[in-house]
């Protein structure tokens, strides 16, 4: 298997980002993540107007993007803006060949994947990832509409995702005994570290009892219960190129995809999400790690009673030991395993088309600032994405080494 390393990587601010368009946004990412391999702060204006006159020391042209890959759940809903994949190749004055890809809130993630698929088979040796998703220009009632195509239509007609994600609360709360107080504390613990996130929706903190005393949603599950309605958009440069400037960027490792239903009436159990276990085992078993050699994991958090079963799923903890984990500090600084370092989705905001791609930007950059400070040679982070209630689910895992490789 070839290397893959995330030589670039960018998150644009997340949020209700009422003076930003879907393409400024797309914009804004796909010429970050440019910045960030290049050095400069004029790399739009070289690319467009200076083609080929870059910083020496780079040794990047914007011509070695030979794809993009563009993630986007429901741009034609939202901002009335389909063809994406040209929206974006236009900006790149060489206009590589791009591709759209839609998997609803997971289509960050099987982007990447279907890049990374690109880059092994050999077809290409870099190539860019953009995920974004523009959900605040249309009424909240419309929001609930378009979000509902997530799951199966005929099915569960008039079903919300709060509703259906409140159904595995309740199963979970039954069989296991997870309170009321333990989901206010996975969404506590993810504004804390949100804290320290520029880039986050909500960088503050919010107590777990204001959270168990906003208003009830779909029961048990509260306000605070729910990642947020968000605008954003975040990319990153993949290159399997073997170069001495790159070889102390972070590597991915793995990475494991699996289906299951998509409607809940289907499923064997709703004690689980399948397809997060067998995406993990998929992604441990090519990574040749195990659940506890995960530093940092970036999980799908769409709603708290879904990070319970994440860290169980996951192989993080036992199956429904999730909600007293948490509680007692397992999954923050100090911890076994540092769970959603940038705050989630819930509190770092959950523009669905951006999420997947983010979870992986962020945790390259995460990697890279901690690389020295880390007792390990090598530490693994993981990214776990999730498209409806739990249909499709994808796991990455990237790594960092503490010293540069030689090779």
């Amino acid at each position: 298997m070839k290397k893959i390393r995330i030589i670039g990587n960018y998150i644009t601010q997340f949020g209700e980002l009422w003076d930003r368009s879907l393409e400024s946004l797309f914009e804004e990412a796909t010429f970050g993540a440019l910045n960030s391999v290049l050095g400069s702060k004029f790399a739009k204006k070289m690319v467009r107007h200076e083609y080929g006159t870059l910083l020496p020391k780079s040794r990047f042209l914007p011509t070695e993007i030979e794809a993009v890959f563009v993630a986007n759940m429901a741009g034609g809903s939202f901002a009335n803006q389909e063809h994406l994949n040209a929206v974006v190749a236009q900006m790149l004055p060489h206009r590589p060949p791009a591709f759209r890809v839609e998997a609803a809130c997971a289509s960050g993630s099987i982007a990447l994947e279907l890049a990374e698929l690109a880059l092994q088979s050999g077809k290409y040796k870099t190539v860019l990832v953009v995920g974004a998703e523009k959900m605040t220009d249309v009424s909240a009632q419309t929001t609930t509409k378009i979000l509902s195509g997530a799951s199966e239509y005929q099915k569960e007609y008039g079903s919300t995702f709060p509703a259906l994600y409140a159904l595995l609360a309740q199963a979970h709360m039954q069989a296991f005994g997870t309170s009321r107080e333990q989901l206010s504390v996975v969404a506590s613990q993810n504004h804390t570290h949100a804290v320290s996130n520029t880039k986050a929706q909500f960088q503050k903190e919010i107590p777990a009892e204001v959270v168990s005393k906003s208003a009830v949603i779909a029961e048990p599950l509260r306000l605070l219960d729910c990642s947020p309605v968000s605008d954003g958009a975040s990319a990153v440069i993949l290159t399997t190129k073997k170069s001495k400037v790159f070889m102390h960027k972070p590597v991915i490792e793995a990475v494991g995809h699996a289906q299951d239903t998509i409607n809940l009436a289907e499923r064997e159990s709703l004690l689980e999400l399948l397809a997060t276990k067998l995406a993990a085992q998929q992604a441990y078993q090519t990574a040749g790690i195990t659940p506890q050699d995960i530093v940092y994991a970036e999980v799908h958090d769409c709603f708290t009673i879904a990070q319970i079963l994440a860290t169980e799923d996951l192989g993080f903890f036992k199956k429904g030991d999730g909600g007293s984990a948490i509680e007692k500090g397992d999954t923050t600084i100090g911890g076994k395993v540092i769970i959603n370092p940038s705050g989630g989705l819930k509190a770092c905001g959950h523009p669905v088309g951006a999420t997947g791609v983010k979870q992986v930007a962020f945790l390259a950059e995460l990697l890279q600032s901690q690389q020295l400070t880390q007792k390990k040679d090598k530490v693994y982070a993981l990214a776990h994405n999730v498209g409806g209630s739990g249909a499709t689910a994808v796991v990455h895992i990237v790594s960092q080494t503490k010293y540069m490789e030689q090779s």
